[in-house]
């Protein structure tokens, strides 16, 4: 998802020479859009069988997994400090166990193409939050314009004219909050995590394992043992979390570091459009104009709110 799913705590070393790459980064552009953009239909699929904070847990589980694996090969340790890690605790809950758990529960009544178009609104929020939280980050016209523009997208998707007809307002909510978590998560990480000398593999791997443990205190509470496992929910879960949670993590990392942070960020745009052949080709789900129209409206807008003033990065 988003950007939306990990954190990045330092910048990528550009001064040391990167290793070759044994596949282009286009390439794994691509794989790590199809990857966040099919997670949506992960979601639904695994909520079929599964209750949403079921679904959360495993999705953490098989991606702290993976990450756990990738630092045992590159024999990366965790992250050392008291403090570091209370403030990785916040990140978990911030960044991966609320905004997972809303999106779950967003798709039991909305579908998974909303569920996509909601999820491209996180920079939309983070440029809100920006305005009040980050001094260093103050927005030009032309990203206000961006705001404005990004947040008619919005209602064109959800319909206002009609008076919303139609659309169920809970599950719609909790998606667009899951993705106001993902901008209050990233300005809680560049005020905190900035600079602690860790690696972003040891970060993150640290983040999930967290975010795993807090959805192994907090499922148990309010959904009990399924009776039964249905296999198809079961294998949209696990690919979900090893895929779209782990896999989709060391992409962007990779990405990050090799073609640089604008351009890895680009994925953020694809992932909506995936997302909506996804849910109308493989799920059957209804789409009205409205809602391709609107994306692009809220894309264009997100695009507008990245853009720099001349000399900033």
């Amino acid at each position: 998802m988003t950007t939306v799913t990990t954190t990045t705590a330092t910048a990528p070393d550009t001064t040391a020479p990167l290793p070759r790459r044994a596949l282009d980064w286009r390439l794994r552009f691509g794989a790590l859009s199809l990857i966040w953009g099919f997670s949506f239909l992960l979601i639904k699929v695994g909520t079929d069988g599964y209750a949403p904070f079921q679904v959360t847990f495993g999705r953490l589980l098989f991606g702290t997994a993976v990450l756990a694996a990738a630092m045992a090969v590159k024999r990366e340790r965790l992250p050392r400090g008291g403090r570091t890690w209370v403030h990785l605790t916040v990140a978990a809950f911030l960044l991966n166990a609320l905004p997972f758990s809303l999106f779950a529960y967003s798709e039991l009544t909305i579908p998974s193409t909303l569920a996509g178009i909601c999820n491209a609104t996180s920079p939309l929020w983070g440029m809100a939050l920006s305005l009040v939280a980050l001094s260093d980050d103050r927005p030009t016209r032309v990203r206000v314009a961006g705001l404005g523009l990004g947040f008619l997208g919005v209602l064109t998707v959800l319909g206002a004219w009609q008076g919303f007809s139609g659309l169920d307002a809970r599950g719609t909510a909790m998606a667009l909050l899951a993705s106001l978590c993902y901008a209050i998560g990233w300005i809680y990480v560049r005020r905190t995590l900035a600079g602690t000398g860790s690696s972003h593999l040891s970060l993150t791997g640290a983040q999930l394992l967290l975010a795993t443990v807090q959805l192994a205190v907090i499922t148990p509470l309010f959904t009990s043992m399924p009776p039964h496992f249905p296999l198809i929910p079961l294998l949209a879960i696990a690919a979900l979390g090893a895929l779209g949670t782990g896999l989709a993590v060391l992409l962007q990392y990779g990405l990050v570091a090799e073609v640089g942070p604008t351009t890895a960020q680009m994925v953020t745009y694809f992932i909506p459009v995936i997302a909506t052949a996804a849910g109308v080709a493989i799920l059957g789900e209804s789409l009205t104009w409205s809602t391709p129209v609107g994306a692009v409206i809220v894309l264009a807008g997100a695009g507008l709110t990245q853009v720099r003033a001349r000399g900033k990065r």
